[in-house]
């Protein structure tokens, strides 16, 4: 191996990506909250609306199911007092005497200077001395059963097809969120709590779907209502229907008062929502910790002021936006009045029935009532707005550079692997690897030492391409791994982490997630070789134990071993041990460094390690200072040249012996 050490600046301060605490980010994540900027509501509510568009055909059909049910349920009061009419007209005229005509008892009236009853019986179509109609009376009845009958199986039909439009426009948008989500650069999972990033991926989601389940049927009906019943309001009195016609600009100017108020307050509320998430996850994960340092009062007393907050902005957005209804309910009121007056003066005066009034009193409330309807739904809509906002915000996040196209595989996989004046910062404006050079040659172990922050753990997330550097290239088999795609790439690597990771399933399904095409022969291999199977068979279900999400049903050290089981499967050409023995005991950890050194060969491995006495036996050991290589040999050799090595490893053994 050769290498060559960089022009670095060691005096230059480091800034290595926030390590994961309890409820960070990411495996290397940090705990930034994301900067809020909240979209207009115009904007979002179309472009929510626009994700309808791949249900185009069907949304026609729930447009054209409910005008058909609007149209029926509009003409129904219309028909109602048609009966209302004959029932009336026939009252009045059975107390008329039989044989005279109507005009004759009008004239009668006049002649006597009952002018007022005159031109009230002047409105109606009597038959003197004759009672009710039934039979036309129970023709109209039944018309008016088959309209409404229609109507509610037309909107049962829309309601059907509309739910089915929401689910699977909400099931593309959380496909298109994982899709993002496994799209997004480790740098996006630096700077967002996981909280907030569940809580947009789960909570704002379901609430986009129940806002636009709840919101499109009464939003589509409410709007042909008012169309409808406007048009038979006219066609019935125009001069009434003026008087309905004041509903619409006090409903408009009430709703957008309210509203622009009240969506502040819900963009609040699912901001707070997420912090409070992020807060709980993070004092969930931790709960050990806090139990340790008896800090559970502090946990308390901030989860208390967190959620003051979300209650504050929660209660306001809900409680500004309730009053819409109200004053919907007040206008419409008002309307209902002056629509009885004024249609009882007109009954009295015969230019209208009261067939038609009644219609008309039964269609000003068919027409508060969707107004009314509206107002209501400005909260929901709103609510449903904001949480669209946080998704799409997430949405529109910058994607990871894409894989070139087309893309270059190497020709070989004996895991040779240069930097060739790699330069990389986390902040443009703090240096932290700069012009760096070396080459592993295949079946080297090169150990990469050093204090906290001098970017050996940067080091590891450039050669997977979990960041993307600045300056130069890495190579791996002659290949520019920025050439190869991220699948490829990783697919030739092996990493185990100091931090362990298991999911919820039988230790066999986690060990084979390195490999799931390997036979139990290659898995059984690798467990006897990292000591895996020796505790697995003290387990009652042995491969078959189930573990859970946090796989506390086994040790630290038996978790780690696991994870180095699972990448050793994997059979990489280059493995990255990242302080992979650090939960492992002390005997442990003297077989399983036989293990490794027996699994190492054939193979490029790069060791990260703190406990200097885990890497004697590397081919090689860099050390790394403030992003800099600023020693390189062997054990012996850097011990014996009295360095930054030196200086490290008597700091370890020495403290050990004065602390015996």
């Amino acid at each position: 191996m050769t290498l060559r050490a960089p022009q670095g600046r060691a005096d230059t301060p480091v800034r290595p990506p926030m390590r994961r605490g309890p409820g960070g980010g990411g495996p290397f994540g940090g705990m930034g909250m994301p900067v809020e900027k909240s979209m207009n509501f115009g904007p979002s509510a179309k472009r929510l609306i626009g994700r309808l568009r791949p249900h185009r055909a069907s949304v026609i059909g729930v447009v054209g199911l409910s005008v058909a049910s609007v149209t029926l349920s509009v003409i129904g009061p219309r028909m109602l007092g048609h009966a209302t009419n004959i029932i009336f007209e026939g009252i009045i005229s059975k107390q008329l005497p039989d044989g005279v005509t109507q005009q004759q008892v009008i004239d009668q009236l006049r002649a006597s200077g009952d002018d007022q009853r005159a031109d009230m019986l002047s409105g109606m179509n009597l038959d003197p001395g004759h009672g009710i109609d039934f039979g036309a009376l129970q023709a109209v009845l039944g018309i008016v059963l088959l309209l409404y009958v229609f109507a509610s199986v037309f909107s049962w039909l829309q309601g059907y097809i509309l739910n089915a439009i929401v689910q699977k426009t909400v099931y593309t948008l959380r496909e298109d969120v994982e899709t993002k989500v496994n799209a997004l650069p480790l740098r996006y999972f630096d700077k967002i709590p996981r909280g907030e990033l569940l809580s947009r991926v789960t909570n704002d989601v379901d609430n986009i779907g129940q806002s636009m389940q709840q919101t499109l049927a009464q939003l589509i009906t409410s709007l042909l209502t008012v169309v409808g019943v406007l048009s038979m309001m006219f066609l019935i009195s125009p001069a009434l229907a003026l008087i309905a016609l004041v509903t619409i600009p006090l409903t408009l100017l009430i709703t957008a008062a309210i509203a622009k108020r009240s969506q502040k307050l819900f963009v609040a509320q699912w901001t707070h929502t997420g912090a409070l998430n992020a807060q709980v996850e993070e004092a969930y994960s931790g709960h050990a910790l806090v139990k340790v340092f008896g800090r559970h009062r502090e946990v308390e007393q901030r989860f208390r002021a967190k959620n003051e907050e979300l209650f504050t902005a929660s209660f306001g957005a809900q409680f500004v936006s309730g009053i819409i209804m109200p004053a919907m309910m007040f206008v419409g009121n008002l309307v209902y009045v002056a629509i009885a007056v004024v249609g009882g003066l007109f009954v009295a005066s015969g230019s209208m029935s009261l067939g038609d009034v009644q219609a008309f009193i039964q269609y000003s409330r068919q027409f508060t009532q969707p107004l009314s309807q509206l107002g209501s739904m400005a909260n929901l809509l709103q609510s449903g707005v904001a949480s669209a906002e946080r998704v799409f915000e997430l949405l529109d996040a910058d994607e990871q550079r894409p894989d070139p196209q087309p893309a270059v595989t190497p020709g070989t996989t004996s895991g040779r692997l240069t930097f060739e004046g790699v330069s990389f910062r986390y902040e443009e404006d703090q240096p932290l690897i700069e012009n760096l050079s070396l080459v592993a040659e295949p079946g080297q172990t090169v150990a990469i030492v050093g204090p906290t922050g001098a970017g050996k753990t940067t080091l590891v997330n450039l050669m997977m391409r979990f960041y993307e550097i600045d300056a130069g290239r890495i190579t791996l088999d002659g290949t520019d791994i920025a050439a190869m795609t991220r699948r490829d790439l990783r697919s030739r690597m092996g990493m185990v982490l100091q931090d362990t990771w298991l999911f919820a399933g039988t230790i066999r399904d986690n060990i084979l997630y390195g490999r799931p095409d390997a036979t139990e022969e290659e898995m059984l291999d690798a467990t006897r070789a990292t000591y895996v199977d020796r505790f697995v068979h003290s387990l009652p279900d042995g491969y078959d134990t189930v573990l859970d999400d946090e796989g506390g049903n086994v040790s630290a050290g038996e978790k780690q071993l696991l994870t180095i089981a699972r990448a050793f499967l994997a059979k990489p050409s280059v493995l990255i041990l990242d302080e992979a023995t650090s939960s492992v005991d002390t005997r442990t950890e003297v077989l399983v460094q036989h293990a490794m050194k027996a699994l190492r060969r054939d193979r490029t491995s790069f060791v990260i390690a703190h406990r200097l006495s885990t890497i004697r036996d590397a081919d090689l050991i860099l050390v790394m200072e403030a992003g800099a290589i600023v020693e390189q040999g062997t054990h012996a050799e850097l011990l014996a040249a009295g360095g930054a090595y030196f200086a490290l490893y008597n700091s370890q053994f020495a403290a050990a012996t004065e602390g015996a």
